[in-house]
């Protein structure tokens, strides 16, 4: 069980958090004022405040928080030992809410996933994953994305020397498998048009050995600030960025043999690594995500050169932010064909990843080539 002081500490997160706080932003802002706390105190407390919403609605909601806490520790413990001891009727009420029902196949396999703790995923550089692998000890390679290292350590990786001089990067097994859907060659021309703080066009980058180019958009400045903290210590340069608010006005004239479109999403894949977000997401969020999601595929897909590739991505599954929006996007555009997943193993042109297959988020990805 966990320490009483560290369980006060816990308390004093969940006092911080609301529908527009996220668990994650509160307990770094925890952190910040409350400095003493060191680095295995704040894996502990970290670790309870996402296991509190884990198993949130199984809670005595009258009790004091720190009980409440104590009550999702327990279940957790139980669940860790034997997971059939949470029955499937259990976990279909009361692990994700009633309204994801209705967007989305929820199999036991699934809902068990959710409740376990996140596995880390790093990614090498091109080749190098299995001596990585070895020089972090607590570590292993994966047959299912050729420089994916799963991470089963405890020690702080941003201190390591291996992140000092870019060995590898965190990022999750299907976004890595983005990337290498994608399947970028060196000397190509593409667009990561909804780049963030840069993952997947430092795995580009990467893929095509630093020749080419990577055009990185995001209508975030500061994300894009940590793109290029990111891309000078992997030591990558063949990438150039440029704002886009995904609206029509689009930043560049240029072509692309590629476009990566890691469009904003309900982040339903991401549940398992942050359960508070399952209780602040609505319906009413996963339909106006759609409509902003096939408005930038229609906005960029005029970008792209006879020959180039489309990949629309998504870490979410529902209906609504998938299979719909490829339908709606495939019958606007008759000059784009599908194009098989033929880098990932598979002759269908859209593919989900599911959490509990892959052990890692829930991903959709789609392809499509322009006609010549």
């Amino acid at each position: 069980m966990i320490d009483q002081a560290l369980l006060n500490h816990a308390a004093g997160v969940l006092k911080t958090i609301s529908a527009d706080q996220r668990a994650d932003t509160a307990l770094r802002f925890y952190f910040e004022t409350h400095r003493y706390l060191q680095p295995p105190a704040r894996r502990v407390i970290s670790h309870t405040v996402f296991i509190y919403f884990r198993w949130l609605q199984w809670l005595d909601e009258k009790a004091s928080p720190q009980k409440r806490l104590e009550q999702a520790v327990t279940f957790h413990e139980r669940f860790t030992a034997d997971p059939k001891s949470i029955k499937a009727e259990a976990l279909a009420a009361l692990a994700v809410p009633a309204w994801l029902k209705a967007e989305m196949d929820l199999p036991a396999d699934h809902l068990r996933q959710l409740q376990r703790d996140p596995t880390l995923w790093l990614r090498a550089r091109p080749g190098r994953a299995a001596g990585l692998a070895k020089s972090l000890f607590a570590a292993e390679t994966t047959p299912r994305a050729p420089d994916a290292v799963r991470f089963t350590g405890v020690s702080d990786l941003f201190k390591t020397e291996q992140f000092k001089t870019g060995e590898f990067e965190i990022q999750d097994l299907a976004s890595q498998l983005v990337s290498v859907a994608a399947a970028p060659t060196p000397g190509e021309t593409w667009w990561d048009a909804c780049a963030g703080e840069g993952g997947k066009t430092l795995h580009l980058a990467d893929l095509m050995m630093n020749k080419g180019v990577v055009w990185a958009t995001d209508r975030n400045e500061k994300r894009i600030d940590t793109l290029k903290r990111r891309a000078a210590r992997a030591k990558l340069f063949n990438y150039r960025t440029a704002f886009w608010d995904g609206s029509a006005r689009l930043p560049t004239k240029t072509k692309f043999d590629g476009i990566l479109l890691d469009a904003p999403c309900s982040g339903i894949g991401t549940w398992q690594r942050n359960p508070h977000a399952r209780w602040t997401t609505t319906l009413a969020d996963v339909t106006e995500l759609a409509a902003t999601q096939l408005a930038m595929l229609n906005h960029l897909a005029g970008s792209l050169k006879p020959g180039g590739r489309l990949v629309y991505s998504v870490c979410t599954l529902t209906r609504s932010e998938t299979t719909a929006i490829t339908a709606a996007f495939s019958a606007a555009h008759p000059e784009l064909e599908p194009l098989p997943l033929t880098a990932l193993g598979s002759p269908n042109a859209e593919l989900a990843l599911l959490p509990h297959e892959l052990n890692a988020n829930g991903m959709f990805i789609a392809t499509w080539l322009r006609k010549k």
